[in-house]
């Protein structure tokens, strides 16, 4: 299957970058028979969309964090494949009964902010539910009575693929329903799933798919769901090299997507094997997304070379989101990794407050007093 121009073929071309609002999907959920189903805390609306006719049924969502917006991309490109009269759509359709809502937190994504207007994160509310968007998002679960759910989310450009250099560009999670985060019939189904979109997204992305951490922590709406008994699955798309509009990691999660569901259907659990699951590299916190090696600093008084380590910021002004680079780290920075690494050789470090880089300032610098660099970047 041409996964890559069955995306370019069913793309949502009107959704783009990082800030995507209530404002952007809304005239979109117009052409498909969505329900209100309830507002956030400053009175937005929140919709679902049930299609499909299969016997077994998938709760999918995106955005319960206002600033992780690369999944309610790629969740759109994949309704438009199943609003199509594309055969393998059409084969969606008929196998499964889908439950979408496609932005739990509309609030947080007008402030671009992870959590909602009341400043709870929702995904630490799965047991008090004291947020309306957290009573809606398990109202929904408990009357669609799901087979599957799949949990979508962004990561942080942090993470890489254990220590191999690679950044972490998509991740996955069979959550724990317990504080042994032992393996039952309800988690090894989520992870057979698991193990076949890894095989699938090996093609396009070589090791740069890993696992987030299983710690049990039954306020997160995933290991809630999973002590409740339903197979649950938490995507989190991360950074591909030079993608921080992360177009690309959106075309990785909307080909999880599709292999995920289809390997539904070929679960065998009876074998109890779970090998190729526990194979995936683990998460790693090894990134940042600046990194300059070799840089000769004045410290105290003396000379000495160094290592320093820069890191945007998303920040939102006048309703457009700017990328600015601030330094974050100082030192050695044994086993880290830079999206962009650059080695100075020694050169001295100058900015306009001395030759000294300090924390939280923004990486505005010059080495070897010409060559210039201005939000993290060599000019």
């Amino acid at each position: 299957m041409d996964y890559i121009e069955l995306h370019k073929q069913y793309k949502q071309n009107s959704l783009f970058g990082r800030y995507i609002t209530l404002r952007d999907i809304e005239p979109i959920l117009m052409k498909f028979s969505t329900k209100y189903i309830g507002e956030s805390v400053l009175g937005k609306p929140i919709y679902q969309y049930t299609v499909g006719n299969g016997a077994t049924k998938v709760f999918m969502w995106s955005q319960m964090h206002g600033n992780e917006s690369t999944t309610t991309k790629a969740l759109f490109d994949f309704l438009n494949l199943i609003d199509s009269n594309e055969e393998l759509g059409k084969r969606l359709i008929k196998d499964f009964t889908f439950c979408i809502i496609p932005m739990v937190n509309p609030d947080g994504a007008e402030l671009y902010t992870r959590e909602n207007a009341n400043k709870v994160d929702l995904n630490r509310d799965s047991i008090d539910l004291s947020q309306p968007e957290s009573q809606l998002l398990r109202k929904v679960f408990d009357e669609f009575k799901p087979d599957f759910c799949f949990n979508l989310h962004d990561q942080r450009t942090i993470f890489g693929a254990g220590t191999s250099g690679f950044p972490a560009t998509v991740s996955f999670l069979a959550p724990s329903y317990n504080e042994q985060r032992d393996v039952n019939e309800v988690r090894a189904k989520a992870m057979k799933v698991i193990a076949g979109m890894n095989t699938e997204l090996q093609k396009y992305i070589p090791g740069q798919v890993s696992l987030f951490d299983d710690g049990f922590n039954p306020n997160c709406i995933g290991d809630q769901f999973t002590l409740q008994g339903v197979p649950t699955i938490l995507f989190e798309a991360g950074h591909f090299q030079n993608d921080y509009y992360r177009e690309f990691t959106r075309k990785m999660i909307f080909i999880a997507l599709i292999s995920g569901l289809l390997n539904i259907n070929e679960i065998d659990i009876v074998d109890g094997n779970n090998a190729d699951y526990f194979e995936i590299t683990k998460n790693n916190t090894v990134f940042y997304d600046f990194l300059y090696k070799n840089v000769k600093i004045n410290y105290d008084g003396k000379e000495i070379i160094t290592n320093f380590a820069a890191q945007y910021k998303e920040e939102l002004f006048d309703g457009k989101l700017q990328l600015n680079a601030y330094i974050v780290e100082i030192g050695e920075l044994k086993g880290k990794f830079g999206h962009y690494q650059y080695n100075a050789h020694k050169m001295h470090y100058e900015d306009n407050l001395g030759n000294c880089p300090k924390l939280d300032q923004k990486a505005n610098f010059t080495l070897g007093k010409v060559i210039r660099f201005e939000n993290g970047i060599k000019l």
